[in-house]
């Protein structure tokens, strides 16, 4: 028997107690199966005490989500809104850049070739059309008169010479004393001295223009902006010499959508404000007093020109305004952040610039009667201050949010209070 069963092994310790004993205990083999059926039972319990667990579980997550959408669905959200109504209404239009330029500008040239001998003016001077602003050298010229001068002198002499041989032969052929053709040379000499007269004094008087060129003179009404050549300076003809220009009367032009240009009308006021630190910068360097006297002071400029005509179909619009600057406060330049207010107003239907739902500017959120909200499309037009025209999309007298519009959505439930005009 010690060679089949093992010591060390359990089982055949039990079989050999087994065999020992010659038969099971009754009492044993009873227990053993009492065991069997309390383990059988605590496994199930332990498997329906985890389901249980599980759908538990299962339910309480399926009635919470039920409870956070029901109190989603009937929850009401405080929100501010304005009625839409129409008012008085002047755009105010913002300009990143607005060119401004003068009719009356322009450089006083060297009209010949030499040396500038002398200034009569300096920067900032006023000066008027044909002042002489420069004077010029050209030692040539002179020396030109003078050659010119005696070529008429000897002109003069072959033409008075010529002049008594052609009385001569005149007489002569009266008499019969001389033939034709003797008169007819003298005629023809006579006539080729005075040709020769002529071109010598056309020379001359060529000199003498080009002489009177050297004064440089003023080309229009205005002041001296800018002078280019220093006294000494040598010069070729055509070379700028100094810039006149008359700053009393601007223009500038503007590009603009039609719904901001549409009504306007030649000979419309509108308003212009500049940044303080923008009117302190000069192109020029004029005299004039560059910045506005007061902070809230705006400058005035006169519609003159529509191109297309309102008559005619279009996008865009080229505008072309004319400022008094007699005060002396612009020169022609171009500035920044320049704000437009039209002087003339007209009705039309508002909304706040806070009720936009979006930078667009074409979508916002109006209430019902049952007081749910929906988002609506709408075509918008000029801006004035903190309101905004409305083409269409919406009608006088709906409702329409204001302020915050994180979380809205279509076909939410809210509680509105209507405010006064903002």
């Amino acid at each position: 028997m010690s060679k089949i069963f093992h010591k060390d092994c359990l089982v055949c310790r039990y079989f050999a107690i087994v065999v020992c004993v010659g038969e099971i205990n009754p009492y044993i083999e009873g227990a053993l199966r009492a065991m069997k059926k309390m383990f059988g039972l605590a496994v199930v319990i332990i498997l329906l005490l985890a389901a249980a667990i599980v759908g538990w579980g299962a339910w309480l997550n399926y009635s919470d989500e039920n409870q956070i959408a029901n109190r989603m669905n009937s929850r009401v959200v405080e929100l501010t809104a304005v009625r839409a109504v129409r008012r008085e209404f002047a755009p105010v239009i913002p300009l990143d850049a607005v060119r401004f330029s003068s009719d009356n500008m322009t450089d006083a040239v060297a009209l010949t070739e030499g040396r500038i001998l002398r200034w009569y003016v300096g920067k900032n001077d006023a000066v008027h059309e044909g002042d002489v602003l420069a004077e010029m050298v050209n030692e040539s010229v002179p020396l030109k008169i003078q050659q010119a001068e005696s070529a008429i002198s000897r002109a003069e002499a072959v033409l008075a010479q010529a002049y008594n041989s052609y009385q001569r032969q005149e007489r002569l052929l009266a008499r019969r004393a001389t033939s034709k053709e003797k008169y007819e040379e003298a005629e023809a000499q006579y006539l080729a001295a005075q040709s020769s007269l002529r071109e010598a004094q056309v020379q001359r008087d060529q000199y003498l223009v080009q002489q009177s060129w050297l004064s440089v003179k003023a080309p229009l009404d205005g002041s001296v902006l800018i002078i280019y050549q220093r006294e000494g300076a040598h010069v070729q003809a055509g070379t700028p010499i100094v810039l006149v220009g008359d700053f009393s009367w601007l223009r500038f032009s503007l590009n603009m959508a039609d719904v901001n240009a549409r009504h306007l009308q030649v000979g419309q006021s509108s308003f212009l404000r500049f940044p303080d630190r923008k009117l302190a910068v000069k192109a020029y360097d004029t005299d004039f007093g560059a910045g506005n006297k007061e902070n809230s002071m705006e400058i005035r400029a006169v519609l003159k020109e529509i191109v297309p005509p309102l008559s005619e179909p279009a996008d865009i619009r080229r505008t072309v305004w004319e400022v008094d600057n007699r005060t002396k406060i612009l020169e022609p330049m171009t500035y920044n952040g320049v704000t437009m207010r039209m002087g003339d107003s007209y009705e039309a239907l508002t909304l706040p610039l806070s009720a936009m739902v979006d930078k667009s500017r074409n979508k916002v959120f109006v209430v019902d009667e049952q007081n749910i909200i929906h988002e609506r499309t709408v075509e918008t037009g000029a801006v004035a201050d903190k309101y905004i025209e409305i083409l269409s999309g919406i009608s006088e007298g709906e409702v329409v949010v204001t302020g915050n519009f994180e979380g809205l959505e279509d076909g939410m439930q809210v509680d509105i209070e209507i405010g006064g005009e903002e």
